[in-house]
């Protein structure tokens, strides 16, 4: 994609109803259609979804493969995609609206800075699909199973709230492994390659993503891990 082309899309991405964009990275202020300011922590379900559904959030959504799938097979849930990449929030968004999904919204901001959109315990589940795992030792902290961002996760989730991670890479899946050991968060599945079982082991991880369909075609295990931050 050109750069002219990243330049339009980040244009038109300000008018879309169904995207919010930090104003400032670190702010909890959002711009959404038209530019217009509003703080959308604790007011998701009234002020953009005008209900009171459950809220799942995907994580680095990309161009909300997962969020749409989601969206689309419960409706009587509400769905926020988050990623920080303009061009693939712009994909995700159209997808949405040219299927009139009125249940799925996007927010662009850094995962980093997560709790600062969301209230204490506004969210019920959270999915991270395929995220960089970030591989160099020196970036550790950047991986989205780290301490730092666990402490994020928890603070917005509800109670009883669940954390879904799939991913390729036996680097990230240990990774994630030794964080929840270390911060006493036990496993409620752990699974190395999911499509070695009979049975899926959660009934959405039949949704296949664009870069996990890539994994498979050159035959990388897909990996799947779920636990409770809050227990």
């Amino acid at each position: 994609m050109t750069r002219r082309n990243k330049l339009l899309k980040f244009t038109e991405l300000l008018t879309f109803s169904n995207v919010y964009e930090s104003t400032e990275i670190n702010s909890d202020i959002l711009a959404g259609d038209d530019g217009e300011l509003t703080a959308m922590n604790g007011q998701w379900q009234e002020k953009y979804f005008k209900n009171q559904n459950p809220i799942t959030v995907e994580l680095a959504c990309g161009k909300g493969d997962y969020t749409i799938a989601l969206a689309e097979r419960y409706p009587d849930r509400n769905f926020i995609g988050v990623d920080i990449k303009g061009a693939r929030i712009w994909k995700g968004a159209t997808i949405a609206q040219e299927k009139k999904l009125s249940n799925v919204v996007f927010l662009r901001c850094k995962i980093e800075f997560l709790a600062q959109y969301f209230d204490e315990n506004e969210v019920s589940e959270i999915w991270i699909t395929f995220p960089d795992p970030f591989l160099k030792e020196s970036k550790f902290n950047r991986r989205m199973t780290s301490p730092s961002f666990i402490e994020n996760y928890k603070k917005i989730l509800k109670p009883e709230g669940l954390i879904h991670v799939k991913t390729d890479s036996p680097e990230f899946y240990e990774h994630t492994k030794e964080v929840l050991s270390e911060l006493n968060i036990p496993l409620i599945d752990d699974y190395f390659d999911i499509y070695s079982e009979e049975v899926l082991p959660h009934p959405d991880l039949d949704i296949k993503t664009y870069y996990e369909l890539k994994h498979l075609k050159i035959g990388r295990l897909i990996k799947f891990l779920r636990f409770n931050p809050n227990s």
